[in-house]
């Protein structure tokens, strides 16, 4: 990807992809109307006039395939957007449409690949750093590659997936400090994935760096912390937060009571909100389980994994 877009157009860009689905790889029109956009997290703030530039910054990404300087290979180059409508407000509604259709080469890159498929769409929304979006929608495309679970990059490529110019971060100390290490941090921090990232020296100098990635057996934390608030965050991830001991409500249902809603609704359950809260109380009390307990999020997870959709 050449002229990676900022944060804010890589998560408009997510948003689309996650819209089209699998019509994706489709010659059709896509729509999304304004009001759907601002029900997304990070996004409520947004109308046509602050859309308009990041449509325009994914409109001038180039996506190349192959290396020009190998001539026994290649070399593809097309783009994400072919182009977009940002319609004018329904004088009744008082809504904006959005519509656009993708370039050729994605559409085709699309069809081929089940790299979309596979995104933790909510992370990359979470994600506060265009370089973290940028890796992060680059490894999870190579999770489920057999027998790989690591990448090694040279300076040069990680310089061009991180999409950093040549006059910026000119020092490998630079460029791990300002985007590799905090990229890496906050994945491991909002994500299903826990990266490592390993420098390879020639002499005194890194050449290249391997980055390795599993995914996590209990992602609940990381559920846990996307649906909190974004207040303090970074001091929770760097450990210099007070952890605050986390209890299940001991009366009522959980309707309003988001952190438990969201376990609940990832963990694929749709039982009635007031009846799943009361059940797992119950639940709790034949097993002399405290409703303080260390792990009570990811007993409540596995509670209403096992019910399930009724």
């Amino acid at each position: 990807m050449r002229n990676a877009p900022s944060l804010l157009a890589l998560k408009l860009m997510h948003l689309m992809i996650g819209t089209a689905g699998g019509r994706m790889a489709d010659d059709v029109r896509h729509e999304i109307r304004l009001s759907d956009i601002r029900k997304i997290h990070g996004m409520k703030n947004h109308d046509r006039a602050s859309l308009t530039p990041l449509f325009e910054e994914l409109r001038a990404v180039v996506i190349r395939e192959g290396d020009p300087t190998d001539d026994a290979q290649r070399v593809i180059v097309g783009g994400l957007l072919d182009h977009a409508v940002l319609d004018r407000k329904d004088p009744i509604s008082g809504d904006t449409l959005l519509s656009w259709f993708f370039g050729r080469m994605f559409r085709d890159m699309a069809e081929k690949s089940n790299h979309w498929a596979i995104l933790d769409r909510q992370a990359v929304f979470h994600l506060s750093s265009k370089y973290a979006v940028l890796l992060f929608q680059h490894i999870a495309s190579l999770v489920n590659l057999d027998r790989m679970n690591a990448k090694t990059f040279t300076v040069p490529e990680l310089r061009a997936l991180f999409g950093v110019a040549d006059v910026k971060h000119k020092r490998f100390a630079e460029l791990n400090r300002w985007a590799i290490k905090p990229s890496i941090d906050e994945i491991n921090h909002l994500s299903r994935l826990t990266l490592t990232a390993t420098p390879n020296k020639s002499g005194r100098s890194v050449v290249s760096v391997t980055i390795g990635w599993r995914v996590k057996g209990d992602p609940s934390a990381a559920r846990r912390e996307m649906a909190g608030s974004r207040v303090g965050r970074e001091a929770r991830r760097n450990g210099t937060a007070e952890m605050v001991a986390v209890a299940f409500p001991a009366a009522g249902g959980i309707t309003y009571s988001p952190h438990w809603l969201e376990l609940k609704r990832a963990a694929g359950c749709n039982k009635d909100n007031d009846l799943i809260a009361s059940d797992f109380r119950r639940f709790c009390a034949q097993r002399d389980i405290p409703l303080d307990a260390r792990n009570i999020e990811a007993t409540f997870s596995n509670f209403c994994a096992k019910v399930g959709r009724v």
